[in-house]
């Protein structure tokens, strides 16, 4: 389950989960906390099966957050019916209790699910996308980004395994790409591996990505 990286306050609070289960299926059910932190929880009565390293909704309240599944227990275990999140947005804080104050999240995935071989930073870059056999080009958002591959933000989002080519902005500049949608989350978007990124443009990528970093620190 991994080392936690910051102190967790215990606290039941009324949440509902979304999202699509490690059969395809999309689900939606109410649950409770069992702990909090700024960048993560750990919740209690979950049904459905999900695995490692798929992103799911939480919505507390008016509030609604981007979760990792970290880890899910295993069914006959205490454990059972538990899983452990990590918030995709650290920064955005959707409990309304006081926590106390926490360090930097160096949370990264290392389940064999996660297929990335590249860190992926959060951003937001205008992307256009030109899904195959589609004539209409679907604009949006990259809220991450990493060489290879982005998360693009959209209420209906395109069917898993979709091609399609990716006009993605640095800032000022163009980058023309390819990619494949490996994963679709409902009301929130989704992920995009880039299959075929040239060196020039990949650099861009690394350069553009050193750049905010710099800016961050």
């Amino acid at each position: 389950m991994g080392q936690r990286r910051e102190p967790r306050t215990e606290t039941r609070l009324a949440v509902r989960i979304f999202g699509t289960d490690a059969d395809g299926r999309v689900f939606s059910e109410n649950v409770f906390t069992l702990d909090v932190s700024h960048s993560g929880a750990k919740l209690t009565g979950v049904a459905a099966r999900i695995k490692p390293g798929e992103v799911i909704g939480i919505t507390y309240g008016k509030n609604k957050g981007r979760f990792t599944v970290v880890w899910a227990g295993w069914p006959g275990t205490p454990q059972a019916g538990q899983i452990g999140v990590s918030n995709t947005s650290p920064e955005k804080y959707i409990w309304d209790i006081a926590l106390p104050n926490a360090g930097f999240d160096l949370y990264k995935a290392t389940s064999a699910s996660d297929r990335r071989r590249d860190p992926r930073m959060k951003c937001v870059n205008s992307v256009q996308l030109h899904p195959e056999g589609q004539s209409a080009p679907i604009w949006g958002k990259a809220i991450d980004l990493s060489v290879g591959g982005c998360f693009v933000e959209m209420s209906i989002p395109l069917a898993l395994g979709t091609k399609l080519k990716i006009g993605l902005w640095l800032s000022e500049n163009k980058l023309l790409l390819s990619g494949k949608v490996m994963n679709c989350r409902p009301g929130f978007g989704i992920g995009v591996q880039f299959t075929a990124v040239p060196p020039p443009a990949a650099e861009q990528i690394r350069l553009f990505l050193k750049s905010i970093t710099q800016i961050r620190s």
